[in-house]
């Protein structure tokens, strides 16, 4: 029996002219990168302008994001599509000033804190199954996802539901801009001129600038009340309160602005993609959503204690992130020259760090393009979940969200698989792209039935 692998993007031939690479690149990033990247240690992408090393070896991915960090800082050229939602955020930064926001932010994130967001979180994976009710039919599981984990991020973060009136059109606003907006662009390689006006696609501007007015308007009600004595104990509140211990500082409206966004960009459109793609899998995958539906039961304990029952769950979600990580490629910037296996890279080489190439590299791990969350148990998967598995990034820039995604994505997975059976559209199968993150071409389209 031939097993049903998910979805894939298709590869480019491995040699194409610049022109036409660029016009791929414009259309998607995945789909214009070549085959040979999935068995390939190191690649080398050189043009007149620049030159850029894609690495999937594990040893050299361990240099670049473990060992040494501060020599392989994020490339600047990252900045050139976000910076207008993003400011001077903690994803952006480098050096001391990424140190120093790191130093305030991470507390808000520490494990006992998890058990305190819990309440909130479960709250809108509780909305979310009330919002399928009655909707029996195909759905467009990408739209709900995206409800719910925005949802979970202004219930955690500013103790407000989705339907509050600044977080619906936040949550509509960035929707429209993740459309418009690819996670990586030309002018993450092409070094342009700093005079150069930075063209963006229609609405890019406005919607960030939108965006950064409504969070603006909570992070000043929020001062407010914490200096009233009033504000409610959530991760604002946290992290608007900490002081760098270093300096004693803390961060400002502007700077506090910067950090809602990416909480919202990295909290949210991260949790929606992976969400969206494990329901799509569970539909290719009955027998795995049957299991999944089975062990709900243990959320019948409202208490943080059931998440540590959720083990299938658990292992359905990582190997949803393996699949389809949300972020799918990193750029880190030589800061000097190096020489990694016999190439000459010279200071200010782009330096890519491809999750989606490493999470399926033929040489590394079993059945690299299968669904099996199984793997996890075998020694392969336990060594490869070392060498060869970074959805969250690593080392010091690891996501500060990662535990809080690690429980979020499995707990809304499983109520919603406790409510509802999803199955897969005949002739429907989605086509993964890179937007913010990866999502698919035309969206996610399931049947939806809800469980006798």
């Amino acid at each position: 029996m031939t097993q049903v692998l998910p979805p894939k993007p298709p590869a480019r031939p491995d040699r194409v002219s610049l022109w036409r690479y660029v016009k791929l690149f414009r259309q998607d990033i995945l789909s214009a990168q070549p085959a040979r990247l999935y068995r390939a240690w190191m690649a080398e992408f050189r043009t007149p302008f620049f030159r850029s090393f894609l690495v999937n070896q594990p040893d050299l991915v361990n240099v670049l994001l473990k060992e040494r960090p501060d020599d392989f800082p994020k490339s600047d050229r990252i900045a050139e599509g976000l910076k207008p939602l993003l400011g001077n955020s903690v994803f952006l930064t480098n050096g001391e000033v990424w140190k120093r926001q790191r130093r305030i932010i991470d507390p808000a994130f520490e494990g006992g804190r998890l058990r305190d967001t819990y309440p909130a979180m479960r709250a809108a994976a509780e909305a979310a199954v009330e919002r399928l009710a009655g909707r029996e039919g195909v759905v467009e599981i990408e739209e709900e996802t995206s409800h719910a984990a925005a949802d979970v991020i202004f219930r955690t973060l500013f103790s407000i539901p989705i339907e509050h009136e600044v977080a619906s059109e936040v949550f509509s606003r960035f929707r429209d801009y993740q459309r418009s907006q690819p996670i990586l662009n030309l002018a993450a390689f092409v070094p342009l001129p700093a005079w150069m006006p930075r063209f963006f696609r229609k609405g890019t501007r406005e919607n960030a600038e939108r965006i950064r007015a409504l969070i603006t308007r909570l992070t000043e009600e929020r001062m407010a009340a914490i200096k009233a004595g009033t504000a409610p104990d959530d991760l604002a509140t946290k992290i608007m309160t900490t002081r760098d211990p270093e300096t004693g500082d803390r961060f400002g409206t502007e700077e506090m602005v910067d950090q809602v966004a990416i909480f919202f960009l990295a909290g949210h459109e991260t949790s929606a993609s992976a969400l969206a793609w494990a329901l799509y899998l569970m539909a290719l995958y009955p027998e795995w959503q049957d299991k999944v539906a089975a062990e709900a039961a243990a959320l019948e304990d409202e208490s943080f204690a059931a998440v540590s029952r959720l083990r299938v769950s658990r292992d359905v979600f990582r190997e949803t992130l393996r699949l389809y990580p949300p972020v799918p490629m990193m750029v880190r910037e030589a800061s000097c020259p190096e020489h990694f296996r016999n190439r000459d890279v010279p200071k200010g080489a782009q330096m890519v760090l491809s999750p989606w190439h490493l999470h399926r590299h033929e040489r590394l791990w079993d059945n690299p393009d299968g669904f099996d969350p199984a793997r996890w148990q075998t020694e392969n998967g336990k060594q490869c979940q070392r060498d060869a598995y970074i959805p969250f990034s690593a080392g010091s820039r690891v996501c500060t969200g990662a535990g809080f995604a690690m429980v979020e994505g499995p707990l809304i997975l499983s109520m919603i698989l406790k409510a509802y059976r999803v199955e897969a559209v005949a002739g429907n199968e989605p086509v993964p792209v890179a937007h913010l993150t990866v999502r698919s071409k035309n969206g996610i389209w399931l049947q939806l039935s809800e469980r006798s």
